[in-house]
This record gives structure tokens, sequence and C-alpha cells, in this order.
């Protein structure tokens, strides 16, 4: 993929992520609605199908997705008036499961995700890449840890309306600065290292098999 397709590609996901948490930030702040609880709802079971679709027993897997959603439109009534702890759910989860990904890769005699995304981008390591690639995999599941701590924290301690500027508004710019920063440390860490572009990482953790 060329560096402008790449680059159209993370435009095209940033534009559809940002109505998304427009249209997920007003119904966290209007009242309940039929829709914005299927609003809510949607990336769960979308996430469900996919993950059926992919799994290697897809028959049962897809049969126990579509049961799922079926269970989740019969209770719709009751999901609607707690439209916002669905919400709230789906963000500190998916942090806390990154988190634990991250984590968990820097177990001994694990390749840590970092080094893996560095090798589908640059091939073989030098070891001090291979270092600085797990130092990285721990920046990144504190980092996540402390979204889903943030995000917890203010759904039960602060308004909805904040928690969920926080959780529309801000997970994606701070996950973007999590990036840029990565790669300037990484410039001046590592100055005789050939180094990917950030367009280049992002694709690496799309098309990570984990």
């Amino acid at each position: 993929m060329s560096r402008a397709a790449g680059y159209a590609r993370v435009a095209a996901v940033g534009g559809l992520g940002l109505a998304y948490a427009v249209l997920a930030h007003r119904s966290n702040t209007a009242e309940s609605s039929r829709g914005g609880a299927l609003l809510a709802l949607a990336p769960m079971a979308l996430a469900a199908l996919v993950l059926g679709w992919r799994s290697r027993r897809r028959l049962p897997a897809m049969t126990l997705a579509i049961a799922a959603c079926g269970a989740a439109l019969l209770a719709l009534p009751l999901l609607q008036r707690h439209t916002s702890m669905i919400y709230w759910v789906e963000h500190a989860a998916t942090q806390s499961l990154l988190c634990v990904a991250f984590a968990r890769s820097l177990a001994p005699g694990r390749e840590s995700m970092c080094t893996m995304f560095a090798r589908m981008v640059h091939g073989a390591l030098a070891p001090a890449m291979e270092r600085y690639t797990r130092q990285v995999t721990l920046a990144w599941s504190l980092f996540f840890g402390a979204m889903a701590l943030v995000s917890t924290v203010l759904y039960f301690a602060a308004p909805v309306s904040v928690w969920s500027t926080f959780a529309n508004f801000f997970t994606a710019p701070l996950i973007a600065l999590m990036f840029i920063v990565e790669y300037a440390v990484r410039r001046r860490v590592l100055p005789g290292v050939e180094h990917a572009g950030i367009v280049a990482g992002v694709q690496a953790f799309w098309k990570s098999p984990r």
C-alpha cells in the first residue's frame, strides 16, 4: 500500500470514528432512546459477528453471536435505560483488554507486541531495537491501563457528559499523541536506525494477527 493510500485509509477511519463519537456523545447527553441504545450496542454486535465469522468453528460461533444479538434486541427496553453504562463498559473493557494484551506479550519467552509490529515493518531487528520495542510495549500497556482507570473514575465520579467527552473526544487524540511521542522518542534514542512513519506503525497495529 502506498503512503498516500495509507493516509487516506487513516483519514477515512478517523472520519467514521468522529461521526460515531458525535452521535454517541449526543446519545449519552440526551434522553434515552431506542436509537441511542442500538447505537451503543452496534460495536459489540459487530465485534461478535466478525469474531464469529473469523472463528475456526464458524457455524457454532456465528450461531452464538447471532443469538446474543437477538437477546440484546429483546432486552432493548431495559438496555435503553442504561445506554451510558453500555458505552462505558465498551470503552473501559476495550482499554483493559488492550492493556492485558500488551502486558501479556511481555511475559518471559514471548515476543512483545511492539516487537512484532516492528518485525512486520522492518523484518529482522537489531538487539537495540528489540529492547526498545519491549519498553514501548510496556509504555502502551500502562497507557491503556491508565485510560481504563480514568474512564471508570470519570464515569462514577463525574457527570455523564464529562465522561462522555473524555471517552468520545479524547481517546483517539490521546492515542494519536502516544504514536507521535513514541516516534519522536524512537528517533532520538535510536538515531542510527531506519524509522518507519507513524502511518506504517498504525497499519502494522491493525494488520496484527493478535
